[in-house]
Parts: structure tokens; sequence; C-alpha cells
């Protein structure tokens, strides 16, 4: 757990070792106290610093794969850069079937999948028609052409960014660069990446139409145990050519990966915060490096950081500057003030008018908010009781549907009180708005329509994802006037008839505290104005808002984010935030903010005297933006470099004084290279 490799066996173990041809990659049983669990060899050595004493003899070796040289590396680098243990990395990357001593049903398991049992069908096998140089039936254009060429005719290593306005086609130069590195050798592998589980079904249908005589395999944390095993050993046996998964898929052993396609590189999803804190996009670009291949990173709105390596020249730009489509038309992008234009139950009027014109054309509308629920928050109009979550320092979301009060942060849930807990006045009142009461306003404002909502609500549980299909068939079957929903409707989505986006409560992110706000307004707002025009049918972008005049909302209506992003990467300069200066963040939670805050102060004073810390500026203590989180007290202290060497010369030194520190008075704490937020 130290990201050192284990000392080898004694002698008597090396004789086992052979015996049982034990090899750098194996799964092997190790003892742990009382219990044996699964480990990875990653190394011998010629003798042990322990005493004879201390060793244990290593168990058997396990049934299943033997692990590559690169994947290793990959895991051995992640927890270096993370500041983690190897096995921290290494193991929750197998899949838990993996991870578990072997019984006789995974072993079954395990050997079905290395014979090549079917997970995840291809097209040949679903009788699915391939279609070989056309894609969704039109011709690819010659800035596609000339994108698949540079990524196909790549040399070793060769990072891109393929940015391309929304509907430009991006995921065909995607399956067109696949397609040429999959025919150039045989058992060539591919792996594409994408930011959600909810984009893997459409998209496997159409790896799998195109890819007919390819095995094609989703992976990622929804699928049921057995599934994900046999599909990560059929990745790793060469039996798949192509995988699709989220963030996790990154880790997938795949012993002859050719191209690696990271698709909306931008979306935090990328990002993990459980465990290790991983960038699943920076780890993509590092196992390009490693296996010495192309990696593409895909976004009609990049993140900062990787724009500005595209600016530099480290990254390649390749640029898809129209729609896909002939018929295509980009949408016209307007605010409306909503000081001129009050809004009456979340819409305002020159949104309602353009929804009644929507409607009498017969095409189909999207009114995008990104909170779920009925309100925000439940208020008392006699003494201004609010329905404060007991275990966060946030408010408990109103959800009518089902009368409970609900934390979005916590989970914590209650049925909604009849009363006011203080005065007992019944008059209760849901202040803001959310899915839910969006979607009650528009059905008694137009009860002729045909609505859905689309939203973690109504899409979770064991028939949530089949219920989210059901209803984004309906969308594209034309059986829905009006869509309401969060996020969810705004990715990968080529919904045909819409020629209406409505966008509300657009100022809650401009204005928050998180330095990253912009970039992700000005991308989920680009992405669901992507949604609109593209069968060629007028169609216009509306935008609620109390700040029309916002630098933001000009570029976005010029739809221009080489614009936005200068002028971000210029404030970023100038405020020394990244990319211009590197990060880690250094988190304690307790029962009291005292004792986080503490902690973190003592921490900070274990740097004196370190060489390193010269290059490094350590900030004060301070509770974090959510404060009290499942009623546990959080403080920060954040770390900064303007080199990233120099950040982690300064972790390697210091962090293993943290540890000897101990935690006395902490309930945990954690370090995150790279935040997300700060």
């Amino acid at each position: 757990m130290d990201g050192k490799p284990p000392a080898a066996p004694n002698a008597a173990e090396g004789r086992a070792a052979s015996a049982t041809q034990i090899e750098v990659g194996s799964l092997c049983a190790v003892p742990v106290g009382k219990r044996r669990q699964v480990g990875i060899v990653v190394g011998f050595a010629p003798h042990s610093e322990l005493e004879d004493s201390r060793l244990r003899t290593l168990g058997p070796r396990i049934a299943g794969p033997t692990l590559g040289g690169n994947w290793l590396e990959l895991c051995r680098f992640a927890a270096e850069y993370y500041h983690f243990g190897w096995g921290e990395v290494a193991l929750p990357a197998l899949p838990p079937l993996l991870r578990r001593l072997p019984t006789a049903r995974s072993a079954r398991a395990s050997a079905a999948a290395a014979q090549g049992a079917p997970s995840g069908q291809s097209a040949a096998s679903a009788g699915l028609p391939a279609l070989p140089g056309l894609v969704r039936g039109h011709a690819l254009r010659a800035e596609q052409q000339a994108a698949i060429g540079a990524i196909a005719d790549s040399g070793g290593f060769a990072p891109f960014l393929l940015f391309g306005v929304t509907g430009s086609g991006k995921t065909d130069v995607y399956l067109g660069a696949i397609e040429r590195i999959l025919a150039r050798s045989d058992g060539a592998q591919a792996l594409l990446l994408v930011p959600e589980i909810n984009l893997t079904p459409q998209l496997h249908a159409r790896l799998c139409e195109r890819f007919a005589r390819h095995r094609v395999i989703s992976l990622h944390s929804g699928l049921a145990p057995r599934e994900r095993a046999l599909a990560w050993v059929q990745a790793h046996g060469g039996q798949a050519q192509i995988i699709l998964g989220t963030r996790t898929a990154v880790f997938a052993s795949i012993p002859r990966l050719r191209l690696i396609v990271v698709d909306e590189e931008h979306d935090s999803s990328f990002k993990s915060h459980g465990g290790v804190p991983f960038s699943a996009r920076d780890l993509a670009v590092k196992r390009a490096q490693l296996e010495a291949i192309p990696v593409v990173l895909g976004s009609a709105t990049p993140s900062l950081e990787t724009w500005h390596q595209a600016q530099c020249g480290r990254y390649r730009l390749l640029e898809l500057a129209q729609r896909a489509s002939t018929e295509g038309a980009v949408p016209v992008i307007e605010t409306i003030d909503l000081r001129r234009f009050p809004a009456e139950q979340g819409l305002s009027a020159p949104l309602r008018a353009a929804l009644d014109l929507t409607l009498a054309r017969g095409e189909q509308a999207l009114i995008f908010i990104n909170r779920r629920g009925f309100a925000p928050v439940l208020r008392c109009a006699a003494c201004e009781w609010l329905s404060k979550c007991p275990r966060c320092d946030t408010f408990a979301a109103y959800h009518k549907v089902g009368a409970t009060l609900r934390c979005h942060h916590c989970g914590w849930s209650k049925r909604v009180p009849a009363a006011c807990p203080d005065c007992g006045n019944q008059d209760l009142q849901g202040v803001g708005q959310g899915t839910q009461r969006v979607e009650e306003s528009v059905r008694q404002t137009w009860p002729q329509a045909r609505i859905a909502r689309i939203d973690r609500d109504n899409t979770q549980g064991a028939r949530g994802a089949s219920r989210a299909g059901a209803a984004f068939d309906a969308v594209h079957a034309g059986a829905v006037d009006i869509l309401v929903g969060t996020q969810m409707i705004t990715k990968g989505h080529d919904f045909r008839r819409v020629s209406t986006v409505g966008v509300l409560n657009a100022d809650a992110q401009l204005v928050a505290a998180d330095f990253r706000a912009p970039e992700r307004l000005f991308a989920v707002l680009m992405q669901v104005a992507g949604r609109a025009g593209r069968a060629g049918q007028a169609s216009r972008v509306l935008i609620q808002t109390r700040y029309p005049q916002h630098p933001l909302f000009a570029a976005l209506a010029r739809h221009s984010f080489g614009e936005f992003a200068q002028e971000q990467v210029e404030e970023r300069r100038a405020a020394r935030m990244p990319p211009f200066v590197h990060l880690a963040l250094l988190t304690s939670a307790a029962r009291t903010m005292e004792q986080a805050l503490e902690f973190l102060r003592r921490c900070a004073a274990l740097q004196e005297g370190l060489p390193q810390a010269q290059a490094v500026t350590l900030f004060d203590a301070v509770p974090m933006p959510l404060a009290r989180l499942a009623s546990e007290s959080r403080g920060q202290l954040l770390v900064e470099s303007r080199r990233r060497s120099d950040l982690h010369a300064f972790l390697d030194a210091w962090l293993p004084l943290v540890r000897a520190l101990g935690s006395r008075g902490v309930l945990r704490w954690g370090i995150e290279v790279d935040p997300q937020a700060i």
C-alpha cells in the first residue's frame, strides 16, 4: 500500500512461487492477518529488508488474467501522481469479481470469458447491417476525412484535440479513425471513453452497426458484477476489439491497444471523487504515452487546460467548423432579461410565446433547468422557517412527487411536515423552481401538449435505465412535444424535431464562487443549444437571466468558444489559477470545525524546515464551501506551485510527515491533486 514493490519471498517461498509459476502480473492469495485477500505480484527482489519472522508465505496463484507491464506501470504512475499506495489504485481497477478469492462459480465465469463468451452483442450476432464508408446516410466532409487521416497516420504517442461545434460529426471522426486503426493490424483494439453511463447504450448500438465484424463491449460500473467481469476479461484476452466505457474503463487491461478516444473531454464526470480522486482524461493521455499510440480528446467546449495545451502546441488541434448534416441549422441564441420580463411559474412571457409558436408548428421544445425536485427549499410564510438539511449546511429540496424533503448532497429525506415545525402554520410554500415544478407549470399552461420529464428522480432504481431509454425513444419518435430535464437531456442526443430550447436558472452557476463555474456554464449551454435545429429548421435558444450583458452570453450568442476561452485564460493567468499554477487540496473531516481546522494547521506547520517548501505556497486552513456534510465538519488547506514538479516534490516530502502526525480528533483526511473545485 506504500507504492513500492513488495519484498521478494524467502527461499522456500521462492521455490513455491516457481512451482506454481507465479510471475509479475499474477493474481495471488495474500495472507492479511487471519484472512486471505487477492493481491497482485508487481516484482521480485533477491532479499527482503524485513526480518524473516515478519515474512508470510505467499498463497497460490489465482486462475485469471496475468496483467501486463504497461497496465502495472499506468497504475504505478497514478499512485505516484495522486499520492496513494500502488495497491489502492491497482486493486480497485479490477472488476469486483476479480478482486475476490475465486469460487467455483467465478472460476467458471472467467473460463467462459476466456473462451469468448459474448458480453455485449456485436452487430453481426444481432443481425444488424454494417455501413462501411457512410455514417447515418451521409458522406464525410473534407475536414472530417482530414481529421481521420491525421489521427490514423500519426506515429507513436500523438495527443489530439478534436474541437468541433455541436453536431459537427465528431463521433463520425472517432469511428473513422477506429476503422482505420483496426484495419491496419489483426487484433488491434480501441478504447472509447464517454462521461456518463446513460450515453453508452445508444453509442454501443451505433458501434455495433458500424463494426459488424468486430466485438464491441461496454464496460462501466452499471453492469452486473458477472457481466462486468466477463467484459473486462474479454478486453484483456483480445476477444473484444472495441471497448466503450466510462472513467473506470481507463484502467481496463487492453494488451493490443492502438487508439484512445475521450469524448466530451471537458466533462467533470471524468474526475473520480471516491477512493483515489483520479482524472480519467489525464490518465488516458498518460496511457497513450506509455503505449506510444494516438489519443483524441473531443469536445465542442474543451476544458481550459486542454485548450491551453493545444494553443501552446503540445496537443495537435483538429477543428470541425461546420455541422455534419448540410441541413443542420445553427440556432439563434438570445437572452431574456428577467428584470423586464419577470418569470411566472418559472417561465417568462417571451419564452411562453416562443413555446406557443413551436407547438403551433408541430415542432418540439426542450426546457432545461439543472435542478431536480419541485422546489429547492420549502418555506413557512409566517415565521420564515426553511427546510434545512439537519446533516448538511444546505437546504433539503421539496419533492412534490412522493411528498418528501430530500438533501441532494447526503441523501437525507423525510416526509413533508403537515405544519411548520417551529410555529405550526400549515401554509408551507415551495420557493424556486425544480424540474417537477416546471413540468407541472407546463402541463397547466399547455394541457393539450404531450409532456415528458427526464432527470435523476425518474431514471433511478432497477428500471431507471429502461425508463430513461423509453422516454428518449418517445422524444426521437415525435411522441413528446415538450421535454423538461436536467443535464441528462443535453449530451449526445440527436433530437431531429427540436426547434426551441428554453434555459431556466442559468444565473445560479454564473454567480457561483467556484472559479470553474463560467467554464462549466458555457459548456452546458453550448450542449443544450446544440440539441436545436439539427434537421435544418429555424431554431432558437432562449436563456432567462438577470445579467444579459455578461460577456459569457455575448460569446455564446456568437457561438464563439475561442472568444470565451481567451477571455477566461487571461483571467486565470491574472488570478494565478490553473493551468498557470498547479494545485493540491488537503481536506479533513471531524465532528467539529475547530477539530478539522486544527488538524490542518498542524499539517501546515510540518512544512517548516522542508527545503521543498520554498517552491510552494500553503494557504490558510478554511472551511470547505459545503462546510458541513453528512453530520461532519470539513476543512481544507490549499497547496499551490507554479511548477508541477515542485508541487510533487513537496508532497513527496510533506505527506509522510502528515501520515505520521496522527489524526487526533479527525475522522479522516485526504489529498486531492488537481482539484476540480476549491
